[in-house]
C-alpha cells in the first residue's frame, strides 16, 4: 500500500511562516541624595613675626651659632654697609609715660638750685595751668615753668613709680589731655643697655647680642624724632626699652664691646630696622611701607637660620570659620565671602596686595591692612577657604525584561488522499493431479475469480486553529540598589594639580581614607566606605569636621 503524506510538507510550511519568540528590556535608574550641612573654614597661614625689614633677631642668633661675627651678621641684613663710630654719651629722649607721674630717687630740680629733693621720698607731678606743680606728703614743693627736669644724686638712677628705674634724668611736660608727659633723657649707651635684653634674650650668643646692640644704637640716632619733645617710644613703636630693670651682664658686656659702633652706608649712619623673625626671607622697605622710597641697604635677603632656637614664629596658622572671617572683612566684599586671593607679593612671600573675593564682587586691599584686620604676626601669609560636606547617594536600577510568545500563521486546510487498489485472485493449477475422473468439456479448465470491490479515494480535511495566542507575556524584573558615600567640597584659591586627603575619625584618631585632585574650579569629591566623622587635609591645613550620613 502506498500512502502519500502531505501533512509533513504542510507542517514545514507552517513553520516557515511562524514568528520567532522575542524579548524587550527596559532599564530605569533613580537617584536619591542626602547631604549634611556644608561646613566652611578659613585659614591664615603665615611665617615670621614683625615687619620683615632689616635684621631678623632669630636669624641673627642662628648666624651667631654658625660662627658669624656681629659685623658679618650686620652686613648680611644691611647690605653694603660698614661700621662707624658715634659718641656713646650723646643724649636720647624716650617717652616713658602719659598721665599722672610719681617719681623717686631725685635730688635736684634743674634750674632751681634752692629747691632740694629727698631721693628717698616719692614726689608727684600735676599740671597747674601751663606750669607743673611738684608735691609730696600732701604739701607743695613748688610750682615750675614747663618743662621740669629732675636728676638723681651723682649718677644715681631715678624711679618712675609703677614702671621702673632709669639712668639719666626725667623731663616732665603737660600733655594735651590734662595729664603729664614723662620723658627719660639718657646717654646713648645707657639707653642701649636698657634696650638690648628687652629685645633679645640675654642667653643668646654674644655675637647676636653685639649685633643687636649696634642695631639698637644706630636706630636710636637715625630714626626720625617721633615728636618735638622726644625721639623714640619705649615700646615696639620704636624699640623696647625697660631701663635698668632690663639690663643683664651679657647685655651690658655686648654694649661695652661695641661702644659707640653704628651701621653706616656710604659713610653715614642709616636707619637699622629690626624685628623678631623673618620666616626665612626678609623684605624690601618699599614693599612693607608704601610711600617710602627703596633703600639699598634695606632690601630683602635670604635668612637661612631664622628657625634657630625653636623659633615659635617661624611658621604659624590662625583658624577661623568663614563666617567670622567675613565679619572681619565685612566692608571689603559683596555677596557671600569666598576667600582672599593674593595678587602681589614682595621679594619674599609677604603680601603687598590682595583681592577680598565675594560671590557678587571683590575689593583690592594691602597686605598691611589685612595684617591689621586679622591681627597676624606678619604680612608673610596666605589665605585658604576650605568647605566640606558629607553626602549619601542611593542609585536604584530596575531592569524589566518582557518575553513575547510565537505568533501563529493564518488557518489552512490540509487534504489527505488515500488510494485503494482492487485485489485480484489468480486460480492455482497444480502441476500434477491424481484425480482419475475424466475431464469433460463442461468443466472449465480455469475459473477466473474477480474482486468486485471498487477502487475508492478518501480525502481527509484537517482544520488548524489560526488565532494569535492571548496568554500574557512572561515578565522578569531585576532591582539593584547601590549606595555611594562622599566627602565633597571646595578649596579657594587652589591649583588644579594639588590634591586633598580625606580622614576619618576612628576612636579619636584621624585615619586617611582617600585622596582626590582638585578640579580647575577648586572642587573635590572623595568616595568613602562607611558613615562617620570626616575632615579634609590640604597643604597641611585641617578642614572643618563633617558627618557623612
Amino acid at each position: 500500500m502506498i500512502v502519500v503524506r502531505r501533512a509533513l510538507v504542510v507542517a514545514l510550511m507552517l513553520g516557515a511562516f511562524a514568528s520567532p519568540a522575542g524579548a524587550a528590556t527596559t532599564t530605569k535608574t533613580t537617584t536619591t541624595k542626602a547631604a549634611t550641612p556644608s561646613a566652611a573654614g578659613f585659614d591664615v597661614t603665615g611665617a615670621g613675626f614683625g615687619h620683615g625689614v632689616g635684621m631678623s633677631q632669630y636669624g641673627a642668633a642662628g648666624f651667631a651659632l654658625h660662627g658669624y661675627t656681629y659685623g658679618e651678621i650686620l652686613s648680611h641684613y644691611y647690605s653694603e654697609t660698614t661700621l662707624g663710630d658715634v659718641s656713646p654719651k650723646r643724649t636720647v629722649t624716650v617717652l616713658l609715660h602719659q598721665g599722672a607721674a610719681t617719681f623717686s630717687g631725685a635730688s635736684a630740680i634743674a634750674g632751681s638750685p634752692t629747691k632740694k629733693l629727698n631721693p628717698k621720698l616719692n614726689y608727684g607731678v600735676i599740671p597747674h595751668g601751663s606750669e607743673l606743680r611738684i608735691i609730696t606728703g600732701g604739701r607743695t614743693v613748688g610750682t615750675f615753668a614747663a618743662p621740669v627736669t629732675v636728676r638723681g644724686k651723682g649718677s644715681g638712677p631715678l624711679t618712675l613709680v609703677g614702671q621702673g628705674a632709669y639712668d639719666g634724668a626725667f623731663v616732665f611736660r603737660p600733655n594735651n589731655t590734662g595729664g603729664v608727659m614723662t620723658v627719660n633723657s639718657v646717654p646713648l649707651d645707657s639707653y642701649v643697655r636698657g634696650v638690648i635684653t628687652a629685645e633679645m634674650p640675654a642667653s643668646w650668643p654674644m655675637q647676636a647680642l653685639e649685633a643687636q646692640a649696634v642695631a639698637a644704637r644706630t636706630y636710636a640716632i637715625t630714626a626720625a624724632a617721633v615728636a618735638a619733645d622726644f625721639d623714640v617710644y619705649d615700646n615696639t613703636q620704636s624699640q623696647m626699652y625697660r631701663g635698668i630693670s632690663s639690663e643683664s651682664p651679657t647685655g651690658n658686656a655686648a654694649v661695652a664691646a661695641t661702644s659707640g659702633k653704628v651701621v653706616e652706608y656710604e659713610g653715614r649712619p642709616v636707619v637699622t630696622y629690626f624685628f623678631a623673625s623673618s620666616g626665612g626671607y626678609t623684605e624690601s622697605l618699599q614693599n612693607v611701607w608704601s610711600g617710602l622710597a627703596p633703600e639699598p641697604w634695606l632690601h630683602g635677603v635670604p635668612d637661612p637660620y631664622d628657625d634657630s632656637y625653636g623659633n615659635p614664629y617661624y611658621r604659624w596658622t590662625d583658624d577661623y570659620s568663614l563666617a567670622s572671617a567675613g565679619r572681619k572683612l565685612h566692608n571689603l566684599y559683596r555677596g557671600s565671602l569666598e576667600g582672599i586671593k593674593v595678587t602681589q607679593t614682595g621679594v619674599s612671600p609677604r603680601v603687598v596686595r590682595a583681592l577680598v573675593v565675594g560671590t557678587d564682587g571683590a575689593s583690592a586691599v594691602t597686605g598691611t591692612k589685612l595684617q591689621r584686620l586679622f591681627g597676624t604676626r606678619s604680612t608673610y601669609m596666605s589665605f585658604t577657604t576650605l568647605t566640606a560636606q558629607g553626602e549619601r547617594i542611593i542609585k536604584t536600577t530596575i531592569k524589566t525584561t518582557v518575553k513575547t510568545k510565537t505568533t501563529k500563521p493564518p488557518a489552512k486546510t490540509t487534504t489527505r488522499t488515500t488510494t485503494s487498489v482492487p485485489t485480484v485472485t489468480t486460480p492455482t493449477t497444480p502441476a500434477t493431479t491424481t484425480d482419475t475422473t475424466p475431464i469433460t468439456d463442461t468443466t472449465p479448465t480455469t475459473t477466473p475469480t474477480t474482486d468486485t470491490t471498487p477502487t475508492t479515494t478518501t480525502t481527509t480535511t484537517t482544520t488548524t486553529s489560526l488565532q494569535r495566542a492571548n496568554a500574557k507575556p512572561a515578565r522578569r524584573v531585576t532591582k539593584k540598589v547601590a549606595t555611594h558615600l562622599y566627602v565633597q567640597g571646595t578649596v579657594y584659591p587652589a591649583a588644579r594639580s594639588l590634591s586633598v586627603t580625606a580622614q576619618r575619625d576612628v576612636d579619636g584618631h584621624w585615619r586617611p581614607v582617600g585622596r582626590a585632585r582638585l578640579t580647575t574650579k577648586g572642587t573635590y569629591a572623595i568616595p568613602v566606605k562607611v558613615p562617620g566623622t570626616y575632615r579634609i587635609l590640604y597643604q597641611g591645613l585641617d578642614g572643618p569636621n563633617v558627618k557623612v550620613p
